[in-house]
């Protein structure tokens, strides 16, 4: 899902703090906005750049639909950007003179005119970042883009240091102070928005050092993922006796040949072996430049910043991670136990763990008819939600075709309220494309809905942004399982469920551990490659089982997987979201009364609301030990009927 761009959208520093990007301002980040990274039936980071070859038969890339920015801006010339950039500035500007060093004096309604005053001007900053964003994702190996975003970015961090004063004045406010001012309906208003800049206050600094940290963020953190993008989109990886991008490597792995697998498997390890010691540096020094950080704002542990920007308490994500943990076992063990005797095979090795199974032709479905695929799950669920992914799916919003220097994997963008979504793909015609889809557009219809809340008050905890998505792909599958009447069919469609669920779940939260071994580690002094390599090792043998055999090459596959990079302990997100959704659909299937309305209900609260009070209307909450255990029930019992099958 959200980790692309050289451009942070400084949505522009709604948290006022100058922190790195899951908690400095509302960033683009791709996994936010969400974006199907996790993969389908693929490693993360596995559908970058594709051929002609790889697309549905008879629909070559050049045939499939790309997006349309300018909802946005007409170009990277176009008068409207500079003029908008300009008249930010001026607006930052005017806005400091007006309220610096005033805030605790204002009354309620001052307040809740100087909130709107200032989402005007982030929202306004938000169109240019997400613009050049966008257009970085699109193309990354363009120098001009690249630079463009980079300018980009570096005027939005300018201007926003004229604004960073207010947030940090904000949470200088004493409570009772603040809520005799909330008891004016015009600040009432924002309470969600002033509630969610204040869970920052144990973790703000003085005023100087915020804005220090603002302005060395350009050549600080954003520099270095900047340099682990553009190495990823300029590396070439020889397979017969052709030199193509790593995604298309990558997407080899779930070739039906496994003579094909195993050399695409061994020659992305070679590469990233001969680039192990960059992909090593930028990994040790973002770690470092996070210790740093987390120890000036006095977080607990590495992960309590994501934490607290997902708003959600330490003890939940511990608990999912303990109950996934835990089921390792009757999860991905027990499933690739069975995909091995499927296949044959007394080990499988890392290129198999994406394999077609024995039977699954794996046919190639052009892009219409995917179309009608997701537009019909969509439709059949809830008129309402078809008519929103009918607007996505008839208008330009959507970058479909594999390209050179594209982004890889999948997301979605809400950019701002006063223009729409985008989402990016990268279509190849399989089936875990098809899902891919219904995924980014869950996320379209949740940033359609929830716009109405205005440019704050939209986005959601990463926890609470796969739901959607992740929602909408259930609906997909169950559509197709219900259409599919050959019992082999059904079997592999249920087989690639578990493995897309697997994905999700289980591989996130392997990710997510090797991630909090690697902080830890770097406390004590900076990682050779072979350390990273040792710590990735662990956690893949421990999450996938004995079912496999992992060769030397996959030892360095840390490497390519952005949301280490861009968005640091990301990746549970998705396995809350699946674990969250497999709960709520079970909720549905039951015929619970009104589940659509109460469903589209929390889908327009956008970021008002906590996952607490989200769920309760559904009977689920999150806080309590049993309910992970129902999502990992699904996935469990989805095993059964493939052993029992």
């Amino acid at each position: 899902m959200f980790f692309i761009s050289v451009v942070h959208v400084n949505r522009a520093c709604v948290h006022g703090l100058s922190l790195p990007a899951e908690m400095h301002c509302k960033v683009f980040n791709m996994e936010h906005t969400a974006h199907s990274l996790r993969s389908h039936s693929l490693p993360v980071f596995a559908t970058q750049a594709g051929t002609v070859a790889n697309t549905p038969a008879g629909q070559g890339a050049a045939s499939l639909p790309r997006w349309d920015l300018s909802a946005l801006y007409a170009g990277m010339d176009d008068p409207k950007l500079h003029a908008d950039l300009a008249e930010a500035e001026k607006k930052a500007q005017d806005f400091a003179k007006k309220y610096q060093g005033k805030i605790s004096g204002l009354s309620g309604k001052e307040l809740a005119d100087a909130i709107a005053a200032f989402e005007v001007i982030e929202e306004m900053l938000g169109k240019a970042g997400s613009y050049a964003s966008l257009l970085f994702a699109a193309d990354s190996s363009d120098a001009s883009i690249s630079q463009f975003s980079q300018s980009i970015n570096e005027r939005l961090t300018a201007i926003s240091t004229h604004l960073l004063f207010f947030t940090l004045e904000l949470n200088r406010l004493e409570e009772a102070d603040l809520q005799e001012k909330l008891k004016d309906p015009a600040l009432a208003h924002w309470q969600p928005y002033l509630r969610d800049i204040r869970m920052y206050r144990p973790h703000q600094l003085s005023d100087d050092v915020e804005k220090v940290l603002l302005e060395k963020s350009v050549t600080g953190g954003q520099a270095w993922c900047r340099l682990f993008d553009e190495t990823i989109a300029a590396l070439r990886v020889t397979l017969d006796g052709q030199e193509i991008t790593v995604g298309d490597a990558l997407n080899r792995l779930s070739d039906t040949n496994r003579a094909t697998r195993e050399q695409a498997g061994k020659a992305v390890g070679g590469v990233f072996e001969k680039n192990v010691r960059l992909f090593a540096l930028i990994t040790n020094t973002l770690a470092k430049d996070k210790s740093i950080s987390d120890n000036l704002r006095h977080f607990a542990r590495p992960t309590s910043s994501r934490n607290l920007s997902n708003m959600v308490e330490d003890e939940v994500v511990d608990a999912l991670v303990s109950a996934v943990r835990e089921d390792y076992p009757r999860l991905s063990h027990r499933y690739y136990a069975l995909k091995a005797k499927w296949m044959g095979l007394d080990k499988l090795e890392h290129w198999d763990r994406n394999a077609p199974l024995p039977g699954n032709d794996d046919k190639l479905i052009p892009w219409s008819e995917a179309k009608n695929i997701v537009q019909k799950a969509y439709d059949g669920f809830d008129p309402r939600m078809g008519k929103v992914i009918n607007t996505f799916l008839t208008n330009p919003w959507i970058d479909v075709p594999p390209a050179p220097g594209k982004s890889p994997g999948a997301f979605a963008h809400p950019t701002v309220p006063s223009a729409h979504p985008y989402i990016l793909l990268n279509y190849h015609g399989r089936i875990r494309d098809v899902m891919t889809l219904a995924h980014e557009l869950g996320h379209g219809v949740h940033q359609v809905m929830a716009a109405k809340q205005g440019y704050f008050m939209s986005d959601t905890p990463l926890t609470l942004a796969e739901t959607a998505s992740v929602f909408g792909e259930m609906l997909t599958f169950q559509s197709l399982l219900d259409a599919e009447k050959d019992p082999q069919r059904r079997r592999l469609l249920l087989a690639a469920k578990v493995e897309d669920m697997l994905n999700t779940v289980v591989r996130q939260i392997a990710f997510y551990e090797f991630e909090t071994r690697v902080h830890d580690a770097r406390k004590k002094g900076e990682l050779l490659p072979e350390q990273i390599g040792v710590i990735w090792r662990s956690v893949q043998t421990e999450s996938l089982g004995p079912a496999f055999n992992f060769t030397p090459e996959y030892d360095v596959f840390w490497a390519y997987i952005p949301h280490f990079i861009h968005s640091p302990f990301y990746v549970y997100a998705y396995a809350f979201g699946d674990c969250l959704v497999n709960a709520l659909y079970q909720v549905f299937s039951e015929g619970a009364p009104g589940f659509q309305d109460k469903y589209i209900a929390m889908l327009e609260a956008g970021g008002t609301l906590r996952h607490k009070e989200l769920l309760a209307p559904f009977g689920l909450d999150a806080s309590d030990p049993g309910f992970w255990r129902k999502g990992l029930d699904v996935i469990s019992g989805f095993i059964d009927q493939l052993e029992q099958g």
